[in-house]
């Protein structure tokens, strides 16, 4: 019987004060050189410059919920509803433009999600009552057409491919799972394969994102952890967060080597886990892939 594989445990340092409610979807902004990420259910933009440790917040409205840079420069953003094209994420004074709405039910709004390698973004949705089955992954292209790929999900959470874009990596975070999407031709998805089951004593799977050797980086939200799981699903790295909802989390800084986590206050009481709704890093010594942006 093969010997058992022991994690090795790193331990993430807080970068930035308690400076969001609902800290999500950590993206690097290589251009700008600056680590973008949302607050989300309180409308924020934020952004943290790593040379100077200053946070910014641009305020878009009651919900922002994801982010990536777009190939002709700005980010396009998803609001509550809609998905935006910012010129210009820092300057106030430039007005987003709605390039998308989705076809949402009342009491929903949309979550997480990232890009592929056309450039369309695969965008997850929930009910704010996080409703079983009210959740869906969009694929919204460019021109702004959208349709579902994925529909009864609960919490549509994390999505990023891995390094040969065979497959994506995406969760919904109430089942504990998770899968590999592999798409068909025309966009739609072609199958759903189960990767890693999280034991829910460790947390629930959050956001996610993938390094250049294919290891899959899961923020375990109530778990106070990020899990890497190597590309056959063994857990090879533990990165303890001194918060309990950790959200999300990403590659940064020069050459990609840094780890940049989310954490949440969402639900929490005054003076409750002091450091959650902070930004933590870690260097774990391994690179991440650039960001896939979108095309639009």
């Amino acid at each position: 019987m093969p010997t058992p594989t022991v994690p090795t445990v790193l331990d993430a340092e807080q970068v930035t004060d308690v400076c969001t409610h609902h800290g999500e979807g950590p993206v690097w902004d290589a251009a700008a050189g600056v680590l973008r990420f949302v607050d989300l259910v309180a409308g924020g933009l934020m952004t943290f410059d790593p040379a100077t440790g200053a946070v910014r917040r641009r305020t878009l409205g009651p919900v922002v919920a994801c982010l990536r840079p777009r190939r002709d420069g700005g980010l396009v953003v998803a609001l509550e509803r809609t998905v935006v094209l910012l010129d210009d994420p820092d300057d106030e004074a430039v007005a987003p433009r709605t390039v998308a709405t989705l076809p949402l039910a009342a009491g929903a709004r949309c979550n997480d999600g990232g890009c592929d390698s056309g450039g369309d973004l695969l965008l997850g949705t929930m009910a704010y009552d996080e409703s079983p089955g009210a959740g869906s992954l969009y694929r919204v292209a460019p021109t702004g057409a959208a349709r579902a790929v994925v529909t009864g999900a609960t919490i549509s959470n994390g999505f990023c491919f891995d390094p040969t874009g065979t497959f994506a990596y995406w969760t919904d975070t109430p089942t504990g799972r998770v899968e590999r999407l592999r798409f068909a031709a025309d966009g739609s998805v072609a199958a759903r394969e189960p990767f890693v089951t999280v034991d829910p004593a460790a947390g629930h799977p959050d956001g996610l994102t993938v390094d250049a050797a294919g290891g899959v980086w899961v923020a375990l939200w109530a778990g106070s952890a990020v899990h890497r799981y190597a590309p056959d699903g063994t857990l090879d790295v533990v990165v303890r967060v001194p918060a309990r909802q950790v959200s999300c989390p990403a590659f940064g800084g020069p050459g990609l080597g840094d780890l940049y986590v989310t954490t949440s206050r969402q639900g929490l009481a005054a003076g409750e886990d002091p450091q959650a709704g902070a930004l933590f890093r870690v260097t774990p010594g391994v690179r991440g892939l650039p960001v896939v942006p979108f095309a639009g």
